[in-house]
């Protein structure tokens, strides 16, 4: 976790967006009977940690369902427009790949300093840049 939280923080040095890292083992009985996708609760934690809450409409979420093995990336709409759905799938499919070979913290710094690099592409840092979002990971 301290890994996570350490790239997190030294990505935000290259760039003005925000990224978060939430991981959750599994759905609550509730969701499982809703057919709640991982997609879907991605995005409801994106709402709950109010990442889409930045200056800049450019916070960024990273969600691992570890019971489905799933990574969702879900981004504010500022950046999304420019990275787009395949920019964010991609990233998704190379963290699972790596989880897939048992590289876990690997792969979810990999995840980070790919978000990153689309981050510090459209929205480089310039000058002072307050850390609207936490950096260390949430386990729901």
């Amino acid at each position: 976790m301290r890994a996570i939280e350490a790239a997190i923080g030294e990505s935000e040095r290259s760039h003005f967006g925000e990224i978060r890292f939430a991981v959750e083992g599994a759905l609550d009985v509730h969701s499982l009977l809703k057919r709640k996708s991982a997609r879907e609760r991605a995005i409801e934690v994106f709402s709950e940690l109010r990442v889409w809450d930045t200056e800049r409409n450019n916070g960024v979420l990273i969600y691992l369902l570890l019971a489905d093995r799933r990574v969702e990336v879900v981004a504010d709409r500022g950046v999304h427009q420019k990275v787009g759905d395949q920019g964010w799938a991609d990233i998704c499919r190379a963290m699972e790949r790596a989880f897939r070979q048992g590289r876990f913290e690997e792969g979810v710094v990999l995840g980070v300093r790919e978000v990153a690099r689309h981050l510090a592409e459209h929205y480089p840092a310039q000058g002072e840049n307050a850390n609207e979002l936490a950096d260390a990971p949430v386990i729901l």
